[in-house]
């Protein structure tokens, strides 16, 4: 196959992306690929450009502000047809912003691309926590309580009680979130908030247990435990530094509750029209009830991300889950069902 690689993206999560991208591009190589590799900002990398970003990693802080403006007035170019026309597939490894919201999943539809993951509609409905929640109670998938700013913060307080999550509604990675533990604090935190999105979100923090399972093809895959070392939660520097967190697969819960909580997540991939694969991520409560924080239609995809975890720990080894995902969308597209969520 003739693969494009598409990653880089305008969102807080560049660098996320473009460790993805250049983990993807070097598995499907290695498979007897042709491969390209294409930046949406620097556009097609040779083979010395994809070395220098698979040594360089994740730094640990997203990129600023006005880096990203300066991406963000280049990115268009990625439309371009030149880049896609002579390719069998183009494996979308953006995280964030335009590259998962489904904004590029439109373009690509319109113009005919096949590509890998959710279609506009999944994607824009799982990057918008305030309405991927509500499609959630609707599917009687248990949800932290929330409520969107603005609103009266003292009535927010005595609703969702402190400690409570205040973070972007349309924004990935732990970008610009912060857990208040006292009132005073509060719109401090909206603000850094407001500072990554132009919608913010209060969530009842939910103490216990960060767990995770992967989707591919409509199948649970194995439930991982997130245990972060650099704070409470698993932010930024806990996902994408060395030894930020540990990562336990498959989670060290009963039977049951691995069972319990694969139902879960299969339940929110369908309920949110996502395809191919995703992430679910959950807190495990002190009473072992399962509550559902958020989806992942574009996860992490580095060899040591969470889905590839989760899919080595059933057996599926990285190289393999990337052309699988591959097989997937290609499958789709020859059977004239690129709009359609499965």
């Amino acid at each position: 196959m003739k693969i494009a690689v598409l990653f880089g993206g305008n969102s807080s999560e560049r660098d996320v992306s473009i460790a993805s991208g250049a983990q993807i591009a070097k598995a499907l190589r290695e498979g007897g690929h042709q491969v390209l590799a294409v930046d949406t900002f620097r556009g097609i990398l040779s083979d010395q450009e994809q070395e220098a970003l698979l040594a360089r990693g994740v730094a640990q802080a997203p990129p600023n502000e006005r880096d990203l403006q300066v991406i963000r007035a280049k990115t268009g170019a990625i439309v371009q047809p030149s880049y896609f026309v002579d390719a069998d597939i183009v494996f979308l490894a953006l995280h964030g912003g335009t590259g998962e919201d489904g904004t590029i999943q439109a373009v690509f539809d319109a113009a005919g691309i096949c590509y890998t993951g959710s279609n506009h509609i999944g994607s824009a409905v799982a990057m918008d926590k305030d309405l991927a929640k509500r499609l959630l109670v609707a599917a009687n998938v248990p949800t932290p309580g929330w409520l969107m700013v603005p609103t009266d913060l003292d009535l927010a307080i005595r609703e969702l009680g402190l400690p409570v999550v205040v973070k972007p509604n349309k924004q990935g990675s732990t970008v610009g979130l912060t857990v208040v533990r006292r009132a005073e604090e509060l719109e401090e935190a909206i603000a850094e908030a407001y500072r990554h999105d132009d919608e913010v979100m209060l969530e009842r923090f939910v103490p216990g247990r960060e767990l995770t399972v992967g989707i591919l093809a409509d199948r649970a895959l194995a439930v991982g435990e997130i245990i972060p070392k650099c704070s409470e939660i698993f932010d930024y520097q806990s996902k994408y530094q060395a030894d930020g967190a540990d990562e336990i697969f498959p989670a060290d819960i009963s039977p049951e509750q691995t069972h319990l909580v694969q139902r879960l997540a299969l339940r929110v991939h369908r309920a949110l029209k996502l395809r191919d694969y995703s992430r679910v991520d959950f807190r495990m409560d002190e009473a072992g009830k399962f509550w559902c924080l958020e989806a992942n239609t574009l996860p992490g995809m580095t060899a040591l991300s969470l889905l590839p975890k989760s899919a080595a720990a059933v057996g599926i080894a990285f190289p393999a889950l990337c052309e699988e995902i591959c097989r997937l969308a290609l499958n789709r597209s020859a059977q004239g069902t690129t709009d359609e969520a499965q």
